[in-house]
This record gives C-alpha cells, structure tokens and sequence, in this order.
C-alpha cells in the first residue's frame, strides 16, 4: 500500500508546517506532496520554502507562487502596481533569498503521480487550466465535470480554496487537503490529507491539527509586517486570526461606488459593522453554528 501526505497552502506558516510535520511522523509515508501556495500570506514564507526545498519534496507552483515570480516583470498585471493593495507582496519579495526563488522558478505547475499498479493521480493547484480558478465543493457536478473534461486521471488533488473536499463527480475522484497554514472554515487548525493507495483506488484521511497561532501573530509583528503592509496586511493578519476570508472588504468598498484611497480608517469602519459572510462565496459559509 501506498500511503501520500498531501499538503496545500501552507503560505508562510512555520507553525502550522512544523505541527504537520510532526504529525505526520505518526504515519508510515510514503512520500509528502505539496499542492501550491508554499509562500505568501505568512510572515515566514522564506523559511517554509527552504523546508520545502530541502526535503526535496514534489511541489508545484500555486498562484501565489506568481506573485513572487511574476512581481516587478512585464509578465505581471498593471493592478499590482498598487503599492498600497499590494504591500505584503512587496514584503513578501523582499524577504524571499535569491536563490530559494530561483528554485521556486523552476517549479512545475501539475505534477502526474504514477505509483505502480496504482491508478494515476494528477495535481494542479487551482483548476487545471489556471492557479488562480476555484473548484468549490458547492459546484454542482456539471460544472465540475467542464473543468475536468481534458484530464485523463481519474484522481485529482488541488487546493487553492482552503477547503477539504472528497468527492466523486463522474468518473473524477477529487481531493483537497485544505490549507495548513491560513484555514478558511472557522477552525484554527492546519488541515492535510493522507492518500492511502492500492490497486481499487485512492482513499483519503483528512488531519486537523492545533498549531500555535500567537507564535504567527507574534512574528507579523517582530518582522515589521504589521508596520509595512498597511490596512491589507491587518486584512491578513485577521484571517489568521479569525479562520474566515475577509477579502470582502474590497467588494465592499465597491459597493460604496465611490474610489476612497485603502486606510486604516476605512478598515475600521468596515470590521465596525463586520459580517464577513455577507461578501464570501457561500463555500465558505461552513461552521456557522
């Protein structure tokens, strides 16, 4: 039998890696696979990369991923010069060593695991068309199905959502792990799937493991995070606290029809009158007991 640790968005979180790590020395591993978003997000996305590097594990580019190689090149979007809505990925690019991103560089985008008698698997990070495209668990199947047509797997794994899913949708078996390091589901827990394996097929474990949050809280703050990012680092800063998506603040800032310069007065009027599922895709809206 074959036995995977399947890892997805640990964004700079050493915490959260370092207690997935050690829960997985309970387990006889075969190999550890990392589904994309290694970096960004977190105060120590330098260190989690080289952990990363180092263990030589199969890893693949997600979308924050680009934002480190991408940044500051013709190949980036014209709204990424917005110093102000982009500060943590200027942070974030300084920090990272030359030569860790230049591993990075080379990174796959999918990777197509082929273990013996076992059937394939094949991972991408978003969709298999782009990083930065949902699968969300309230897709129905047809549109799941439209996503999948041109892959000839019939397992996948990807992440991108921060969400666990298992899930059969024609002949596809999908799995996503959730995010070790910035879960979105109201849980402050890392969240990683073990892939058991032979020749019937794939099944999974899904591993919620407690990480120590204020060491992460603690380190936005030493490592100037919260001093240079601005009112998008607090935005970050938040979801780590809270385990909720709180982006919608840029939403409601459309609704307001009217172009305001990003502040932290701003801020503090949205978090004053906070319902952060008023602006999140429903996917999120789980553990609202």
């Amino acid at each position: 039998m074959t036995r995977l640790a399947v890892l997805s968005d640990i964004h700079g979180n050493l915490p959260a890696l370092q207690a997935v790590l050690a829960d997985i020395k309970n387990f006889n591993i075969d190999q550890v696979i990392v589904a994309g978003d290694t970096i960004h997000f977190g105060p120590f996305s330098n260190q989690v990369a080289k952990i990363v590097i180092e263990s030589e594990w199969p890893v693949i580019r997600g979308n924050n991923e680009y934002f480190l190689l991408d940044f500051n090149t013709s190949r980036a979007s014209i709204t990424w010069n917005n110093t102000v809505q982009f500060a943590p990925t200027i942070w974030t690019n300084q920090r990272i060593d030359p030569e860790v991103k230049n591993k990075i560089a080379t990174w796959p985008d999918t990777l197509n695991l082929r273990f013996g008698d076992l059937p394939p698997i094949q991972v991408f990070h978003g969709t298999p068309a782009s990083s930065w495209e949902p699968i969300f668990w309230t897709m129905n199947d047809t549109e799941i199905e439209k996503i999948l047509t041109n892959v000839e797997a019939d397992y996948v794994i990807c992440g991108h959502t921060h969400l666990v899913m298992d899930r059969q949708v024609g002949r596809w078996h999908i799995f996503n792990p959730g995010s070790v390091g910035l879960p979105l589901d109201g849980i402050s827990s890392a969240s990683y799937m073990i892939l058991e394996g032979n020749k019937p097929g794939w099944r999974a474990t899904v591993r919620r493991i407690p990480f120590n949050r204020e060491d992460v809280l603690r380190e936005f703050e030493e490592s100037g995070y919260n001093k240079d990012c601005g009112p998008i680092g607090k935005l970050i800063v938040e979801i780590h606290k809270i385990a909720r998506p709180t982006f919608g603040f840029l939403k409601w800032l459309e609704t307001r029809k009217v172009k305001e310069p990003l502040t932290h007065e701003l801020l503090d009027e949205y978090f004053a009158n906070f319902k952060w599922w008023e602006f999140a895709n429903p996917a999120y809206h789980l553990n609202m007991g």
